[in-house]
């Protein structure tokens, strides 16, 4: 079935107090309402703000309606998570004896006007039971609760960025996560919330880490969801990484690329010794085994050389490029071009 985004029906946004939902809800009813709308599809549209209004009026259903979490948009396929859909929720649904108390005054004929959506988080409102006031419109309707409904809360994903130095050695760091809340009144809050996360060694981007049970609060007492920290990593001033593989570019003089040369090279673990082969050239790739990221299979570092001249400062420095220039004088370096 399709998801239906109630707070882009209303068009407010997802921390909009109830007053705010109240005022949005009396503009569209009248806007949308069949006896004096000319609006294309006006019945619909009244419908779904009818049905969004419903929801999100209400702190109870609003709460459980954003445990589904953000990650949905209009037109998204909706599969309900366990308990959802059930009238008495997971517990009851699993032999529990606490039962949906249906919404005072609703008909089957009224309730059967909101979506199958609706249905699949609040249960069936069309059974046995009820009188007195409520119904559709204004700001009346539900006012049953959801005594046995029960639902784990929604999974989240956040962005850790994370060192180069932190991913090859491990580290523990702090974390402050804003997470929302709905209060007393309906209205979401955002509280913080500081978390210690243990950054295994060999890490790589875009890898996540699981924080059991530090997500979203359950409904109706169940269990909260999952924190995903999904990992980037710091610009780094001379590395980059690609998977488990490291990345450097260094600088060499002319004749230490000419005649060859054992040179010092930095790691992630430290300083290495490379061998530099004689004849070597510009952007010619060297491989350090098993010097990137840690790991059942360690990654390389791979170092692409890059030959640097020294300036030409004074007359000294001058001379000797020019005695080079000499001594090489039938050397083209742009013979391959034809030229």
């Amino acid at each position: 079935m399709e998801y239906k985004d109630y707070y882009k029906i209303l068009g407010v946004a997802r921390d909009a107090s109830q007053d705010d939902i109240k005022r949005a809800y009396r503009k569209l009813a009248r806007k949308y309402h069949p006896d004096v709308s000319k609006e294309p599809e006006a019945e619909t549209r009244f419908k779904e703000v009818n049905e969004a209004n419903e929801v999100l009026k209400d702190p109870d259903k609003r709460a459980q309606y954003d445990a589904l979490g953000t990650g949905w948009h209009a037109g998204d396929e909706f599969r309900p998570p366990p308990g959802f859909g059930d009238p008495r929720g997971a517990a009851g649904a699993a032999g529990g004896t606490r039962g949906w108390q249906r919404a005072e005054g609703m008909s089957p004929e009224e309730a059967a006007q909101f979506s199958d959506f609706f249905s699949s988080i609040f249960g069936d409102l069309g059974g046995a039971g009820g009188s007195g006031g409520g119904g559709l419109g204004g700001d009346g309707g539900f006012s049953g609760q959801a005594g046995g409904f029960s639902a784990r809360g929604a999974d989240q994903t956040a962005r850790l960025r994370v060192s180069l130095a932190d991913a090859y050695r491990g580290a523990t760091r702090q974390l402050s996560l804003e997470v929302p809340e709905i209060d007393a009144k309906g209205q979401v809050k955002a509280r913080i919330r500081t978390l210690n996360v243990r950054i295994p060694a060999g890490v790589t981007e875009g890898q996540q880490i699981r924080l059991a049970g530090q997500a979203g609060g359950g409904v109706g007492g169940g269990e909260a969801g999952d924190l995903y920290l999904e990992v980037e990593f710091a610009p780094h001033p001379i590395f980059r990484a690609d998977g488990r593989d490291i990345h450097l570019r260094l600088p060499i003089a002319p004749w230490e690329a000419a005649l060859g040369a054992t040179l010092s090279v930095p790691t992630l673990g430290g300083k290495v010794s490379l061998k530099v082969p004689a004849g070597a050239q510009s952007n010619q790739r060297l491989r350090l085994k098993g010097r990137g990221l840690p790991g059942k299979t360690p990654g390389d570092a791979y170092v692409q050389l890059e030959i640097v001249n020294p300036p030409t400062t004074d007359a000294a420095a001058k001379a000797a490029y020019e005695a080079l220039a000499e001594r090489f004088k039938a050397f083209n370096p742009r013979a391959q071009l034809g030229v």
